[in-house]
Order: C-alpha cells, then structure tokens, then sequence
C-alpha cells in the first residue's frame, strides 16, 4: 500500500471538535450575575483588564477570586503597583444596593483608582420604550 490512511486521524481530529466543543463554554471567566439593562456604548478595553464584580448575596470578587470588602483598598493598591495602565472594571448584580455599589467605588477610589469602567448588558428592544 502506497497511500496514507487518514481515517484514524479523521476521528481523532473529530473527537478533539467535539471535546473543545463542550468545554468552551466553560472558560468563560467571572462570576455568575445578572447585570443591569442600560443603553450604552462599548469601550475598548486591555485584555488583561481587573475586573471588579459584586454578585447578588453581596459578595466581592476581583477577576474571580473572592476578597472581603475591608481588604479591598490594600488589594487593589497592590494590584495596581505593576501596572502601567491604572484601570478597572466594575459589574455588580442588579440586586445589589445602590449603597453597597457606591461603598465598594469608594474603596476603588480611595486605592487611587481614576479610570472606571461600569460593565451593563444592552438594552432589549422592547424594553426600550419605558
């Protein structure tokens, strides 16, 4: 036989699709929240941004690691040291009190923090017209 068989390497190529498949979606990083509905623009922004986030049971997290909001100042400060680029992210659930979301831009603010950006999903068509 002169020829080369493909077959094998057809399916193992075709069980690699459907493995990055499934686990695709899982990579997607964060916390699991439900944002508020505004009718914005988009930002550019760094990949390798800080994302801040607050989700429903009032929990704060950086990227994804959880952090209690009393530490928040000094993480954040130090976090910010290596970084040329002073800016962060911010997303809180739309269950969270207004107090709760200001208190925690506070402490952004207070670690010297200039450049915040506030995260939000686009308004739906029909819920446009309130």
């Amino acid at each position: 036989m002169s020829e080369i068989n493909v077959t094998p390497f057809v399916d193992v190529m075709l069980v690699l699709l459907i493995i990055f498949m499934v686990t695709a979606p899982m990579m997607v990083q964060g916390v699991d929240i439900e944002l508020p509905r505004t009718k914005t623009t988009t930002v550019k922004t760094a990949e390798d941004s800080l994302v801040l986030t607050i989700n429903k049971e009032r929990q704060v997290y950086i990227n994804r690691l959880p952090i209690e909001l009393k530490d928040l100042k000094k993480k954040l400060i130090r976090l910010m040291e290596a970084r040329a680029k002073k800016e962060l992210l911010f997303r809180a659930d739309e269950q969270v009190p207004y107090g709760m979301v200001m208190e925690v831009m506070a402490e952004v603010r207070a670690a010297g923090i200039k450049q915040l950006g506030m995260i939000t999903q686009p308004l739906e068509p029909d819920r446009d017209r309130r």
